[in-house]
């Protein structure tokens, strides 16, 4: 039996628009309401380039990916054709307005996968004075 984690009320959620749930482990979690109060939950990452599905434009069923505008659905996590690839999704409840995600798919669920990396992917040190 799955136990549920409350997140937010839904109304804490834009309409057409998302709200992350960072996780201790792996990319956060981005819970998006349409136009309709439906209220979906993706892996915050296109399965593209890794673009923060969070801060994309939702429309009906899907989202907008902010980097190239692959369209994502929400109810599968998948790009809508002619691109190809999908997201993880997680399941979602909601409550009498308030919104639930199975705790174990937080704590679990695509945890292997990281946060994509803007910029370089390492640090440099500095040399040190007189040697560059």
């Amino acid at each position: 039996m799955s136990e549920w984690k409350m997140i937010c009320r839904v109304d804490d959620i834009p309409v057409l628009g998302a709200r992350r749930v960072a996780r201790p482990v792996g990319v956060d979690v981005a819970v998006f309401r349409n136009a309709e109060n439906e209220v979906f939950a993706l892996l915050d990452r296109c399965p593209h380039k890794g673009g923060p599905l969070s801060q994309g434009i939702v429309f009906g069923t899907s989202v907008a990916c902010p980097l190239h505008n692959w369209a994502i659905g929400l109810d599968d996590g998948c790009a809508k054709s002619p691109d190809e690839g999908c997201t993880p999704r997680f399941a979602v409840k909601v409550v009498e307005g308030v919104v639930h995600l199975d705790a174990d798919e937080i704590a679990t669920h695509a945890t292997d996968l990281e946060r994509p990396a803007a910029g370089p992917k390492r640090v440099l040190s500095p040399l040190p004075l007189g040697e560059g």
